[in-house]
């Protein structure tokens, strides 16, 4: 295994992180032993860093997690977030009040009494991006000061808020997803910065593209429009020929990202974790990387957003 500095955590993890939120079924049924038996073999296999969520699944991952992690634990660097509970605006719930009770519920889940890394969940959920600076994020430091939390960090899609609220506040990690793989690159042009300036820990989602970078292609739910789901389609067919799975070159592009310390993956089933270790041994071929920039060259950095229309980035109002 691989491993690189979080940021000004100074903890090693994994350059491939153990994305747990298929435990909560989000992408469909999976038994359970069998998620037991990814997570071992992830573990004994180098992987340490492992990011759930209260909102997977509604707490079905977390308690999934952990009880595969019984007599393991000390063995990863173990993340969960807080503030977003279900798929409803009015589900999040970034108050200081709820947060604080937010980590004891999951402490019970998980069968721990800390976690390295508490982050609050999407926060472009939020109604006033000044509540995540001056409220969430002091409730999330006195969790530390308690022995609760190590670190603290923040999550979302919208690079623009990401960047505000770090600039505004201290945080130990930024996570966001789907800004950085063989699509969309954005993540380098408007966060990278001030993560390299601040030594804030860079943890990158979905280098799938939330499954549009697979052969069986993405779920119907998939909010891309037809023009960037076409060019994975296209993608996808090059590597094919290629004689390479989408999947795997997907992976390796993001694994190759100089700043960023672990690239998420969800996993759920042995042979998920299997395959994506095989990918630390390949490199991707110059040729095939040329040939799908010139693909997605009319679609690149095109994104689709989400929470309040106006903490998106189109939106977005920069603060004095």
């Amino acid at each position: 295994m691989q491993y690189k500095i979080l940021g000004r955590t100074n903890m090693k993890v994994s350059v491939i992180g153990y994305g747990a939120s298929p435990l909560g079924n989000e992408f469909g049924q999976i038994e359970e032993a069998e998620g037991v038996r990814a997570v071992h073999c992830a573990i004994d296999n180098g992987i340490n860093y492992f990011d759930v969520s209260p909102y997977y699944g509604r707490t079905l991952a977390e308690t999934r997690l952990g009880k595969a992690l019984e007599g393991k634990r000390d063995k990863i660097f173990l993340a969960t977030k807080c503030g977003r509970y279900g798929p409803e605006l009015e589900s999040c719930d970034y108050s200081a009040a709820r947060v604080t009770a937010s980590i004891d519920e999951s402490l019970l889940r998980l069968r721990t009494d800390y976690v390295d890394l508490l982050q609050i969940h999407d926060i472009e959920y939020v109604a006033d991006p000044d509540t995540i600076v001056h409220e969430t994020i002091p409730a999330l430091h006195k969790l530390r000061e308690k022995g609760k939390v190590r670190f603290v960090g923040i999550t979302g899609l919208p690079l623009k808020m990401l960047r505000y609220v770090a600039s505004c506040a201290q945080v130990d990690t930024i996570l966001t997803f789907c800004r950085f793989n063989l699509m969309v690159s954005d993540l380098d042009d408007v966060l990278t910065p001030l993560c390299r300036e601040k030594n804030i820990g860079l943890i990158n989602g979905s280098p799938l593209h939330m499954r549009i970078l697979t052969e069986k292609g993405p779920p119907p739910w998939h909010p891309a429009g037809q023009n960037i789901l076409e060019a994975a389609r296209e993608v996808v067919a090059a590597c094919k020929q290629a004689g390479a799975d989408v999947a795997d070159v997907a992976l390796r592009f993001c694994l190759d990202h100089p700043f960023v310390s672990t690239t998420l993956v969800g996993m759920s089933k042995l042979r998920h974790v299997q395959a994506n270790l095989k990918v630390l041994e390949m490199e991707n071929n110059p040729e095939l990387l040329r040939q799908i920039e010139a693909i997605i060259k009319p679609v690149k950095n095109l994104m689709w957003m989400q929470g309040r229309p106006e903490n998106n980035d189109q939106n977005w109002r920069e603060r004095p």
